[in-house]
């Protein structure tokens, strides 16, 4: 059988004209200007953030001049994980973690936004006058140069509100982004060949009566064009119930159904359409009038007669701008089958915001073709749909899915919705971005919740990134992770303290294997004795903690010279009660400022004969101080009353 469909290529129905100064210029003289955009993370933002990404949105809009396209496009691709082992230094624990999640689907989100200044004529014009049932393209000129410098001055201001509001930021792309190089592809490429990775190959494109094709891929297309397919009312976020409790709101914009939480391939296209706001209330007027006169005839004109009178009304007394809108969802398979199962899990998430899923076979070319980056302005005007620029952005996706952090240093976890690997940085980066003030850790859950579980996972990675790691537990958690870094390192690491009457825990403070006390290790000596002597509620003078200070300070200086002198807490205690008690005495300190006798008779029992005199007088040649990995294991004497065992 003949084929008897038309066939073109693309070059002789390319809409775009050239890219100058990072400026996409059609042939019809419209002009584009390209941005990426980053999003806050999924699950990261609350109801009153939601609140404040609107109205940087809204403000943004508000500066672009009459005639322009807001259009915000993403892109939401299916990929496998990709792990990387081949480091040299991945440990066995690391490298299995990494082939577990080998080729793990999830869904990558990469958005555009792209402002389009066009004409009168070019906004109101209908499907049969797009470039694609033009027999063939003339280039315009663009005429009006003041008009393009105004546009290009309130691009800049877009920017700089959206990148001031501190939750979105705006990259401006260049020109090779656009077009492509001869190492990388474009975004127009990309955009034609239904994908995000650097491909330089482009599909053939099927335009049927019933389906579009791009190569083997069939488009299945979702529109929002009729405010009638629009809920009742509309708002910029909206409550999660999956993980909202009675207590608590999880919150997600509006249109997240369609977005991250969307499992398949596809584009979410977000189009605003800034037309004569005072022209497009007359027509209204003008229509209204007609309405009221037809009214006799028909109650359904008189209904909406009432429905255009409300809409005049919202926007004349609330100072509300007219604009259009249009929302499509533009999905993708190359299975038919699984076709079928993406149209209702567009239709069934549209459903989630309240919308009425529309799919629609007929206008999937011409939609297609107003998608490609630059070609805005050809958008069919019938598409879209009447409302105010805060109604319109309510319908924008505000979040993006969870993404590794820059920082070198941190844990390995997985995206909560795929079960992608994720590098997470939960100290520096949140530090840096002024999330905390501190770095501690509070795990909370109940048992068997899989607590000693994440912290045996986080402590070794840590140990891994060479961060010093002492943990006190009790219930033998983290034996068995001990006993591998000990094994590994031969010994020199990985240091497990356990309580047994004939074996109990012992050390001593003031031993180190190089002979220097730098002052990490006198505060850390300080502390202990500190901690010893006072009581939690009971806080130390100025004068307590100076006269302390010396005393180790001066110690540390005797047993640095003096050879004889065994470092251990014994001869640190008979220093205090001779040569530092005579010190004192020379330097007239008060028995208020600082009462060594009290001093001397709280710590005699951790002195030789004392009840703990083992405790910090240990015979093994230990420096804890240079020891990365150290567990104190506590169970058999969780239950002691002195605090020091």
């Amino acid at each position: 059988m003949r084929n008897i469909l038309k066939a073109t290529t693309l070059e002789n129905k390319f809409p775009l004209f050239t890219v100058e100064n990072g400026c996409i210029v059609s042939k019809d003289a419209d002009i584009t200007v390209a941005f990426r955009v980053e999003l806050p993370e999924l699950f990261t933002v609350t109801a009153a953030e939601y609140e404040a990404i609107h109205s940087a949105w809204n403000k943004a809009v508000k500066v672009l001049p009459d005639y322009s396209i807001v259009h915000k496009q993403d892109w939401f691709i299916k990929e496998n994980y990709a792990p990387d082992i081949q480091k040299d230094d991945l440990s066995f624990l690391s490298r299995s973690f990494e082939r577990h999640f080998n080729e793990r689907p999830f869904l990558n989100h990469t958005c555009y936004l792209f402002l389009t200044k066009t004409t009168k004529e070019r906004s109101r014009m209908q499907s049969n006058f797009s470039t694609l049932c033009r027999g063939f393209l003339v280039p315009k000129e663009i005429k009006d140069k003041e008009t393009v410098t105004k546009f290009l001055e309130a691009v800049g201001q877009f920017e700089s509100i959206m990148n001031d509001s501190g939750f979105i930021t705006l990259t401006r792309l260049t020109s090779d982004e656009i077009t492509g190089t001869r190492e990388a592809a474009g975004i127009v490429e990309k955009y034609f060949s239904l994908s995000q990775t650097d491909t330089t190959t482009l599909k053939d494109i099927s335009l049927g009566a019933d389906e579009m094709k791009i190569g083997d891929d069939i488009l299945c297309l979702h529109t929002l064009s009729d405010a009638e397919d629009m809920p009742g009312k509309v708002g910029t976020d909206t409550r999660y119930e999956k993980l909202s409790t009675d207590r608590s709101d999880c919150r997600l914009s509006f249109a997240s159904p369609v977005g991250v939480l969307l499992s398949c391939n596809h584009i979410y296209n977000q189009y605003i359409f800034i037309d004569d706001h005072t022209e497009n209330l007359k027509q209204f007027e003008k229509m209204a009038r007609n309405m009221h006169s037809l009214s006799k005839y028909s109650r359904a004109n008189q209904i909406n007669k009432s429905w255009i009178e409300e809409y005049l009304n919202e926007a004349h007394s609330q100072g509300l701008i007219s604009v259009r809108c249009h929302c499509n969802i533009m999905a993708w398979s190359d299975d038919r089958d699984e076709l079928k199962h993406i149209k209702n899990d567009v239709g069934s998430q549209l459903a989630l915001m309240e919308c009425k899923p529309r799919h629609n076979t007929t206008d999937t070319p011409t939609l297609f073709w107003a998608g490609i980056p630059g070609n805005q302005a050809d958008f069919p005007a019938e598409e879209s749909f009447y409302t105010f620029i805060e109604q319109a952005l309510c319908l924008f996706t505000e979040e993006t899915n969870y993404k590794s952090s820059l920082s070198p240093f941190g844990i390995k976890m997985v995206d909560r919705v795929t079960g992608k690997p994720l590098h997470i940085d939960i100290s520096d980066l949140p530090m840096k971005k002024g999330i905390i003030t501190n770095r501690n850790k509070f795990i909370l859950g109940p048992s068997g919740s899989g607590k000693s579980f994440f912290t045996n996972h986080m402590v070794r990675q840590y140990y891994e990134q060479n961060a010093h790691v002492l943990l006190v537990d009790t219930g033998n958690s983290y034996l068995g992770l001990c006993e591998m870094i000990n094994r590994k390192t031969h010994g020199e690491d990985g240091i497990y303290f356990t309580y047994t009457t004939e074996n109990p825990i012992a050390f001593n403070p003031f031993y180190v294997e190089d002979g220097v006390f730098d002052i990490e290790k006198k505060e850390s000596i300080k502390t202990l004795i500190l901690t010893l002597w006072k009581r939690d509620d009971e806080a130390p003078t100025r004068a307590e903690e100076v006269a302390l200070s010396n005393a180790v300070s001066s110690y540390i200086e005797l047993i640095t010279k003096d050879s004889l002198v065994t470092p251990c807490f014994n001869t640190f205690y008979e220093y205090v009660k001779n040569d530092y008690r005579a010190h004192l005495q020379e330097k007239n300190v008060r028995e208020k400022d600082f009462d060594i006798d009290n001093f001397l008779n709280v710590l005699e029992p951790y002195y030789k004969g004392g009840e703990y005199d083992y405790l910090l007088n240990s015979d093994k040649e230990l420096d804890l101080l240079h020891k990365r990995f150290i567990v104190f294991e506590l169970d058999n004497i969780k239950g002691a009353p002195v605090k020091a065992a």
